[in-house]
């Protein structure tokens, strides 16, 4: 486990290993093997495997986020470009089963500030070189597109047309205004959420999604209508979609294009899903017309549950391993296109220029730190009774430390009087201190996001926390005034000016 002692036991063992003192008790394990493929565009594939076969270290293979210290071989190419040629957390986006968001804000001023952050990506290009061909083929544009282009030739309009864009094709123009929600704030559904945290990501540059486990909490009609508006979406932007799923319902795995089947760390099955029920018959299994292809394909590889779907009466049953599938999708048809499109080099040439993003943020760091600081206003009008309660909280404490040191003259002559001096002082230092409490909690609520958008190349860190800080500012200054406008005199400090301005500002 990843604990404070456990760090210095194991940087312990690692010396007396060096030093051959004691013996390496470590084992190595084999998550992923042999793995060989190609992921399409405009297509989305569903991930299929039993629990423990390495769907979760695929994606975040795919996505270029694997954990540092996990030993890997091989290279994983978007259109023939190796990771360290591009920026791959803004050109891929690995999205988890948590839907991670503010709470306070609207599923509107969601996208959009992924948008703002972002960058708009190639979207406005694309769309603008499909309205081209259709007047060069004489072909009536789509209203919905036609109007979009009509909208986007307004400079300074980009992040708003292509957010209401997204939230068309997802299904999300009902709830448009609604707050996302959270423990506290009451706000939109479960599975509206999940394609909020979809929207996220197709408002910016990044083309390949790899969503792990997204149906997890979900209904099987709630998963039907996600997984329907993200392969509208997959279609209409073009973009490249895997999605991992434990147990699809029959109506949601007739949606997808292409199927990867995984079990113990190898590709049992990759290619178009009218044809895995095929391969596996060519092996002697059968779905059963009872059972849902996707249940018979995580069962099929398992020893437990193979011999039930046996159909070759004419021979007796024997265990087929997961190599043995691996192998023998090597000489299925589509196993062997795969091995011919792989053994010829994606074309670099071919690749639009603006489909793998070079640059470690979509916009200008100035304008990153603008939404950011007008983020966190808008949080802070959604926020200002808290705030507003703390200004009348200091108040209070005032009002109540001026009646216990309550005097008109703060005496100097003995160390009495120095007591008397302090415990003022330390009464209205802890009164801010104690006030302040509740902002750290407020912050803290909102580094799972921070975290997310920050691995996601959103914004710096610095435009996080310096905003943060920034805003802050008035609210800490009205604060101070609270208290000490009503405990200065009342209390029988000095008199001058200067040192009500001094005592204010410190």
């Amino acid at each position: 486990m990843p604990t404070f002692s456990n760090f210095f036991v194991n940087i312990f063992e690692g010396l007396l290993g060096f030093l051959h003192i004691l013996s390496n008790k470590k084992q190595q394990f084999c998550i992923l093997k042999n793995i060989s493929g190609i992921i399409k565009p405009s297509r989305m594939t569903l991930l299929l495997g039993p629990p423990s076969s390495g769907k979760t270290t695929f994606l975040l293979a795919l996505a270029g986020k694997l954990d540092s210290e996990l030993k890997s071989s091989g290279t994983v190419t978007y259109n023939g470009h190796e990771m360290n040629e591009f920026v791959p957390q803004r050109t891929a986006a690995y999205i988890s089963q948590h839907d991670t968001h503010i709470g306070e804000m609207t599923v509107r001023e969601t996208l959009a500030f992924s948008a703002r952050c972002q960058g708009v990506g190639y979207l406005p290009e694309m769309l603008a070189e499909l309205s081209r061909r259709e007047k060069a083929a004489n072909i009536k544009p789509d209203p919905d597109i036609d109007l979009f282009m009509k909208a986007a030739a307004c400079e300074g309009q980009e992040e708003n047309l292509i957010t209401d864009y997204v939230l068309k094709i997802l299904g999300l123009e009902e709830c448009a205004n609604t707050m996302v929600g959270n423990e506290v704030v009451r706000g939109i559904s479960g599975g509206q959420k999940k394609r909020v945290t979809t929207g996220e990501m197709l408002v910016g540059p990044a083309r390949a999604l790899f969503m792990d486990e997204i149906s997890t909490g979900l209904d099987s009609s709630t998963t039907f209508q996600i997984v329907k508006s993200i392969r509208q979406s997959t279609h209409i932007l073009d973009a490249t979609t895997v999605i991992s799923l434990l147990q699809p319902a029959p109506e949601t795995f007739e949606l997808f294009d292409d199927i990867v089947l995984l079990s113990e760390g190898q590709i049992v099955y990759q290619g178009p899903r009218e044809h895995v029920v095929e391969f596996f018959e060519s092996m002697g299994f059968q779905c059963p017309k009872r059972k849902g292809v996707a249940d018979f394909l995580q069962e099929v590889t398992s020893k437990k549950d193979q011999e039930q779907y046996w159909s070759l009466k004419d021979r007796p049953y024997a265990f087929v391993t997961v190599k043995e599938f691996a192998e023998a999708f090597q000489s299925f048809h589509v196993g062997k296109s795969i091995g011919e499109e792989l053994a010829s080099p994606f074309d670099k040439s071919n690749s639009h220029p603006a489909a793998l993003a070079t640059e470690k943020y979509g916009v200008e760091r100035k304008q990153l730190f603008k939404a950011c600081v007008a983020r966190e206003v808008l949080l802070l009008r959604r926020k200002a009774f808290i705030f507003v309660f703390k200004i009348f909280q200091l108040f209070v404490m005032a009002v109540i430390g001026t009646s216990v040191f309550f005097r008109t003259k703060m005496h100097r002559d003995n160390v009495t009087d120095g007591g008397i001096y302090m415990g003022a002082l330390f009464f209205g230092v802890s009164s801010i201190l104690f006030n302040s409490m509740q902002e750290m909690f407020l912050v803290i609520a909102k580094l799972p996001v921070f975290y997310k958008q920050r691995d996601f190349l959103f914004y710096p860190s610095w435009a996080f926390s310096l905003s943060t800080w920034i805003v802050k500012i008035p609210f800490s200054f009205l604060e101070a005034a609270a208290l000490v406008f009503v405990t200065y005199y009342g209390i029988g400090y000095d008199h001058d000016v200067t040192r009500l301005v001094v005592s204010l500002i410190k």
